[in-house]
């Protein structure tokens, strides 16, 4: 006779496959989801944790699967849209990215990374100004991210603000010195300096 996972036992496992997603063991975070899902396979927070995992392991369409299978259960589930809409931004579907991660926000406002993706997809959807505000915001939330630092210095560096653009990648790399993305956005801002000098002024916000 099969034992059934009690509620406890549940969150107890959840917990442990939380530390170990912490600890970059997402297989074995996975192993323990599974064994959850097997007993219960509406536990959305099963379900989000495992798309969580496999995003991290760039296992995309399975995330994409568990994310929407959250979503059909949970219509609330931030996890969920934040996923498909970092999913759709990685494919370039800036209007659809969006449109998820708007709805993340909606269930759960004031989050660092939401804000930061979304931000990020609004901006290349062409809401430049929102897109900047929303990543001045996700920035606000967490100032020493790299990721936000250096997202919304490209962001900068679009719009031609050298000067903002370069005091955010000097945090960032002052933050991560061995990030390549930094290194190589410091060195596109000077490169753009000098071809802007004298050409263009540069553009404030």
């Amino acid at each position: 006779m099969s034992h059934h996972l009690s509620p406890t036992e549940i969150a107890s496992l959840l917990e442990k496959a939380e530390h170990l997603k912490i600890e970059g063991n997402h297989k074995g975070a996975l192993d323990i989801l599974e064994k959850i899902l097997l007993e219960d396979p509406e536990n959305t927070t099963a379900l989000e944790e495992v798309a969580d995992n496999e995003l991290s392991l760039e296992h995309y369409r399975r995330a994409e699967a568990a994310a929407k299978r959250a979503i059909a259960l949970d219509a609330t589930s931030y996890t969920g849209q934040y996923i498909l809409g970092f999913l759709r931004s990685r494919e370039g579907e800036w209007k659809k990215a969006s449109a998820h991660l708007q709805e993340a926000n909606r269930y759960k406002a004031n989050n660092a990374e939401i804000l930061r993706c979304l931000g990020w997809a609004l901006f290349n959807d062409g809401q430049r100004l929102q897109g900047v505000v929303t990543l001045e915001r996700a920035l606000n939330l967490e100032e020493n991210n790299p990721f936000t630092l250096c997202d919304l210095g490209v962001a900068y560096l679009h719009l031609q603000n050298f000067s903002k653009a370069k005091a955010l990648f000097a945090h960032a790399l002052n933050i991560d010195p061995d990030n390549a993305r930094v290194r190589e956005c410091i060195q596109a801002v000077e490169r753009l300096e000098k071809e802007y000098s004298g050409k263009v002024p540069e553009k404030s916000m």
